[in-house]
């Protein structure tokens, strides 16, 4: 039985070992993409999970996507501000100094685009409806 001992202590680290590299968190690929949950035109990643989408905010819908590797200090990476060219929209040019925030726009639509550590967030704001009632004269 002690002969066995040395060889279940090895596999066990083993294990351990590759359950650890596994879990590591990886950087995106950017190679591939797909619509947005909020506006279908906008490009997301495809690594990205969407944990939840909120509308209960009454200005913005927006969805909170997850990706590991993102960095808020680093904004957008090059390759996902390219397919965002590629799909045909435009970044509207306002604060230089914005950051880790952005915003787009594509045929009257605008999408603002905000990263973080480990997730970013699409918001599009909601369009303010007013109903017009017309007066009967009489």
């Amino acid at each position: 039985m002690k002969r066995n001992r040395p060889m279940c202590i090895l596999l066990l680290v083993c294990i351990l070992s590759v359950m650890l590299i596994g879990c590591g968190a990886k950087e995106p690929s950017w190679d591939g993409f797909e619509g947005a949950l909020n506006e279908k035109s906008f490009p997301v990643p495809k690594e990205a999970s969407s944990p939840d989408r909120t509308t209960t905010n009454a200005a913005m819908d927006y969805v909170r996507y997850s990706l590991s590797g993102l960095r808020e200090k680093e904004g957008l990476p090059d390759p996902y501000l390219e397919a965002i060219e590629a799909w045909g929209w435009k970044e509207q040019k306002g604060d230089e100094d914005a950051g880790n925030s952005r915003v787009f726009q594509k045929d009257g639509v605008i999408v603002h685009l905000t990263v973080h550590d480990g997730y970013f967030i699409v918001m599009i704001p909601k369009e303010k409806k007013v109903a017009i009632k017309g007066l009967k004269s009489k």
